[in-house]
C-alpha cells in the first residue's frame, strides 16, 4: 500500500471512544470498555481501541492489530444495520 494511502487512512481513523454515542444507541450499554475478540488475529481487547472510520453512512470499527474489520453499523431511517462477524465475540454488560 502507498504511504500516501496510508497517510489519508490515519487522518480519517480515531479511536472507539469516538463511537461511545452510537454505541450506546445500538446496544443500550457502555460499550467502550466491553472486551471483543477479532476474528481474524484472535487478539482481544476494549471496543474502545478499536480504530473507527465514522465517515460514511455509519461507522467502520477495525483491529488495532491486523487492520481487519471487526464491527460495522450503518444507520438507515427506518432500521440499523449491525454486520459483527469479524467479531468472535462482543461482550456486552448487563445493567
Amino acid at each position: 500500500m502507498a504511504m500516501e494511502t496510508l497517510d489519508q487512512n490515519a487522518a480519517l481513523m480515531v479511536d472507539g471512544n469516538a463511537a461511545a454515542g452510537m454505541l450506546m444507541d445500538v446496544f443500550s450499554a457502555e460499550m467502550t470498555a466491553a472486551p471483543a475478540q477479532c476474528n481474524a488475529c484472535g487478539k482481544t481487547g476494549p471496543i474502545g481501541a478499536l480504530l473507527v472510520y465514522m465517515q460514511n453512512p455509519g461507522l467502520v470499527m477495525r483491529c488495532p492489530h491486523c487492520q481487519s474489520v471487526v464491527l460495522r453499523i450503518v444507520r438507515t431511517p427506518r432500521y440499523t444495520y449491525i454486520d459483527a462477524r469479524g467479531a468472535v465475540y462482543l461482550s456486552i454488560p448487563v445493567g
